[in-house]
């Protein structure tokens, strides 16, 4: 018994070394990036890496904002992203409801349809998506990149697989009760469906938040500039000021980091209820 017990602290000890280890590997070019923003140029790529830098140079965070107007594109892609994100929350949970709890002519066949669109990449229908935008007067504004985005396949596809978990007795309960199908999907959808909509959130915010080809292409003008195009811009005026470049890259981070750790604990349960798996 203790020959089992001991074997099992054994296989648990190595099991967490490992995944302490993996886990080192990956968090290793973040501590990189954060440590060599408070570097001067000359020490980001010094050999050996100096983890602490000393002193720290937060000057480099100042200087960022006076180079270009970083806090205008940091308002333009907040702006977006939470629009965004309410957009595909709305109308992915809403499709979602009806694919699962509705019965109507050719549902199957609809859904099979749109979620065979994930299949085919943006960049295939990009040209003549532009062309319909510009005749719409869209380009240049902020309403195409949130046409563009508003609704998506994967959205409904997540939100569906985690409203199939749902029992149809509990509809058909709250149907006998009188409610409509729009009191079901707010009063009772909704509120089961945290984790799935936590996990939507995480994958829309962080898409919409890192979009670079979009912007790039439905944007010209300077003022609507995103953080990402904006990084672009700095990048090319300062290529060898490597502090600022690294200072600039952590500040892009932080809102999707404060976004994943507020819902990291439903996104696992979202992942694993909704049936994704990577």
């Amino acid at each position: 018994m203790e020959i089992i017990k001991t074997r099992r602290v054994l296989k648990t000890t190595v099991i967490y070394a490992l995944l302490i280890f993996f886990a080192c590997l990956l968090m290793f070019p973040f501590f990189w990036l954060i440590s060599s923003s408070l570097k001067l140029d000359r020490d980001v790529f010094s050999i050996p890496v100096q983890w602490l830098p000393n002193p720290p140079v937060w000057r480099n965070y100042l200087n960022i904002w006076t180079r270009i107007p970083l806090l205008r594109y940091l308002q333009n892609t907040a702006k977006l992203t939470l629009i965004v994100t309410f957009l595909q929350l709305l109308t992915s949970s809403f499709a979602a409801y009806a694919f699962s709890k509705l019965r109507f002519p050719g549902r199957n066949f609809l859904f099979l349809a749109y979620v065979a669109t994930i299949a085919v990449p943006w960049q295939v229908y990009m040209v003549p998506q532009f062309i319909m935008f510009r005749t719409m007067g869209l380009v240049n504004t902020h309403m195409a990149i949130i046409i563009l985005q508003a609704f998506t396949a994967f959205g409904v596809f997540l939100m569906k697989q985690f409203y199939d978990t749902i029992p149809d007795e509990l509809i058909e309960a709250a149907r006998i009760d009188g409610m409509s199908e729009y009191g079901i999907w707010r009063r009772i959808m909704l509120p089961l469906s945290k984790p799935a909509l936590a996990t939507l959130t995480i994958f829309t915010f962080v898409f919409t938040w890192n979009d670079f080809l979009g912007p790039r292409l439905y944007l010209s003008s300077q003022p609507l500039w995103t953080i990402q195009l904006g990084m672009r811009q700095f990048i090319g005026m300062h290529s060898s000021e490597f502090g600022l470049i690294m200072a600039i890259s952590v500040v892009s981070l932080i809102p999707i980091l404060i976004v994943f750790f507020a819902l990291q604990r439903f996104f696992v349960q979202g992942i694993a209820s909704s049936g994704i798996k990577g």
